[in-house]
């Protein structure tokens, strides 16, 4: 039996830059067992499955594998699985009339929404859960984690767990020739992560690689298979609520907007949105159509 599936490029500044994505659009009819062989056979840091053959109200369930395990949400997974599922399976009338679709994820029901810039560019929006907020970490032990100085990391905002549908430790950091000399303590982070509701490492900087961008962001993940991440948006939702509760940046009108940069310390530089209000977190970027093809 073929099992057809798309690979994409997620938060792509251009084709083959952002990170990559597998999805099988016709996955009803595949098991457990082939979803997270085909993960792993694939390899990238996530694949997908949508098991939706009839979907009803616009909403479609999708399953996230690792080539280790199921996720209950990723964020670029998200993203990518929509425009999937508006570029190859809803018709041309479904498209004009629905800008949104819901993907029903183990972590609950996630919309997604495309919009077009004043640019004419096509960006996907996916709105996250609301966040909340897990313990902090003291300077010292974070520091021994990524092989930094505790007189690296910014000492006016918290080390603190977030999750706004999966837990990601946030580490703000002064400069960004930190950011690109950072190497995790494999021994030291797995001791840390032990007691930690999250097992992934965000950390950010105020200096960027390109000018328009406001910050830059590096996503380790080891204890998923992922020694780095070139772009997460479940990671920068978190990053955005965290943003937004320590006022980071001037929120404008009960909003803050960033840029954000990711990957370009391993080659696949990446661009996300990031939107957070009170009531609302929501990570976008640009999705590009790189190959097709058949599993036998």
């Amino acid at each position: 039996m073929n099992y057809p599936f798309y690979i994409v490029d997620v938060f792509a500044v251009a084709k083959y830059t952002g990170n990559q994505l597998a999805v099988f659009p016709q996955a009803d009819q595949i098991s457990d067992q082939q979803m997270q062989e085909f993960a792993k056979e694939i390899n990238f840091s996530e694949t997908t499955f949508i098991t939706t053959s009839s979907p009803t109200e616009n909403e479609y369930d999708v399953r996230i594998f690792t080539p280790n395990q199921e996720l209950p949400f990723a964020g670029h997974p998200t993203l990518g699985t929509a425009y999937i599922i508006r570029e190859y399976l809803m018709s041309k009338q479904e498209k004009e009339n629905q800008a949104e679709i819901t993907l029903n994820l183990k972590v609950g029901k996630i919309p997604v929404r495309l919009e077009t810039t004043e640019q004419g560019e096509e960006v996907l929006w996916m709105q996250q859960n609301q966040p909340e907020f897990g313990q902090s970490i003291s300077p010292e032990t974070i520091a021994t984690v990524l092989g930094i100085s505790e007189k690296d990391i910014n000492p006016n905002f918290p080390i603190q767990e977030v999750s706004t549908g999966i837990y990601f430790l946030i580490v703000p950091i002064n400069r960004l020739e930190v950011l690109k000399q950072i190497k995790v303590n494999l021994e030291q982070y797995y001791q840390l992560i032990f007691s930690l509701k999250a097992k992934s490492i965000l950390v950010f900087c105020p200096e960027t690689y390109s000018p328009e961008n406001d910050l830059c962001v590096r996503v380790f993940a080891d204890y998923l298979a992922i020694p780095e991440d070139p772009a997460t948006g479940s990671a920068n939702g978190c990053l955005a609520a965290y943003l937004f509760n320590n006022n980071v940046f001037p929120i404008q009108g009960n909003r803050l907007e960033v840029k954000v940069e990711q990957g370009y310390e391993i080659n696949r530089p990446s661009l996300l949105f990031l939107q957070a209000s009170e009531d609302k977190i929501k990570v976008g970027g640009q999705v590009k159509t790189i190959a097709q093809g058949n599993f036998i």
